[in-house]
């Protein structure tokens, strides 16, 4: 995710850290050249565009932006949907380090407490890693003892076997009458309410947008700013490319941002930071444990939050 305070009215025109142009550069230079060959072939009247007019142009180009407008909302909504689910992750792994600190201060005393506390941390290593298409149980491998990280190596979803150990810990704890079932009820509640994080994670991570709907739009900007240099022409003469130059920075810039927030959980530039966000979880969970230092916050690299 891109973290930098926002550049002057000079230097928004010069900023290509977060900017979508070394994604398009490509289209726009073949869109220009074109401009510039039509521009050449209407002044040797190689073709007359007498009969084109510029006001279809403007209606389709209306229509299109409205389209690109809707897509580039539901894109924008899966990736404030992925945000607000790691923001609820945060509250439940603090509350349940925080319950678990109070409630089990008096069964077999702070070893399972800090367990669970580690395997908080874990989770939510290993689901960054899984919704990243990383190794799941390498990131949890620091925050679980010895014989688990051999267990976990063998598991397709480590997030979930973490979930379970600790729910496994819980029933041991109940079974000894170490906690009562209210209070049991309740921890348990935390750890379903990270698992229900994660299914909401995954819902957003292996569920696109129908890939019709964006190739029609990939391909309806394509055909617009291929044919705008020859409804232009006529009107605008050399300026023309200039002005299409804009059109189609704009066009394929929304197409592109739009792909780019489809999946808000990749390491492109605008992607939310999950190691970030896993960080603020092991730092605050740590410090309850009363562990010193603490880790230093992930901070930003070349405006860059990963």
């Amino acid at each position: 995710m891109i973290v930098r305070p926002r550049p002057s009215a000079l230097a928004l025109f010069f900023v290509l850290r977060g900017s979508i142009i070394p994604r398009i550069l490509s289209r726009i230079l073949v869109i220009t050249l074109l401009s510039c060959l039509v521009v050449g072939m209407y002044h040797r009247q190689w073709f007359s565009p007498a009969h084109l007019s510029a006001v279809p142009f403007s209606l389709f180009g209306l229509a299109l932006s409205v389209f690109m407008g809707f897509r580039n909302n539901v894109c924008y909504d899966r990736w404030w949907e992925a945000r607000k689910q790691w923001g609820e992750l945060i509250v439940q792994a603090r509350s349940l380090a925080r319950e678990s600190a109070v409630l089990l201060a008096a069964s077999t005393a702070n070893p399972l407490q800090e367990r669970i506390v580690r395997r908080c941390i874990g989770f939510a290593y290993a689901l960054a890693a899984r919704l990243r298409e990383e190794d799941m149980a390498a990131a949890a491998r620091p925050w679980v003892q010895q014989d688990e990280a051999e267990t976990l190596a063998g598991c397709r979803n480590v997030p979930d076997a973490l979930l379970m150990a600790i729910n496994r810990d819980l029933a041991a704890c109940l079974r000894r009458d170490e906690l009562s079932d209210i209070l049991y009820e309740g921890l348990t509640r935390r750890v379903a309410a990270c698992a229900a994080i994660q299914a909401a994670c995954e819902r957003i991570k292996f569920t696109p947008s129908p890939f019709a709907y964006s190739l029609l739009l990939h391909r309806t900007a394509w055909l617009f700013c291929l044919l705008l240099p020859f409804g232009l022409v006529g009107a605008l003469e050399y300026l023309m490319p200039v002005a299409v130059t804009i059109v189609a920075y704009t066009f394929f810039g929304l197409d592109a941002v739009g792909d780019e927030l489809e999946d808000p959980f990749g390491t492109d530039e605008n992607d939310l930071p999950l190691s970030a966000l896993a960080r603020v979880i092991e730092i605050d969970l740590l410090e309850g444990l009363g562990v010193r230092p603490l880790p230093e916050p992930a901070r930003p690299v070349d405006f860059v939050l990963r």
